[in-house]
């Protein structure tokens, strides 16, 4: 159980998603915070990142394993493609 509401959790997380932005310019990508359910964050891939092959792993091995070092080892992050909605009621 993460020991932090969704709204504690925006600060850090930005933080720690300010880290790995580099990396992925560097590659031609982005990436846009979409929100935070349930200790789940969920982000949309941009740019070259997105449909790129690597992408799963850069969300596993590169976005969340900051997280998890930043702020907690259990948090997991969802990548929502362009052109998908995802509700947070």
């Amino acid at each position: 159980m993460i020991p932090f509401t969704d709204e504690e959790l925006l600060k850090p997380v930005k933080a720690s998603l300010q880290k790995v932005l580099p990396m992925l310019e560097n590659d031609g990508g982005g990436m846009e915070l979409l929100g935070i359910k349930n200790g789940k964050i969920y982000v949309r891939l941009t740019g070259h990142c997105h449909g790129c092959a690597a992408s799963s792993t850069t969300l596993k091995y590169g976005i969340e394993r900051q997280l998890r070092m930043d702020i907690h080892p259990e948090l997991e992050v969802v990548n929502i493609p362009i052109g998908e909605e995802v509700k947070f009621d």
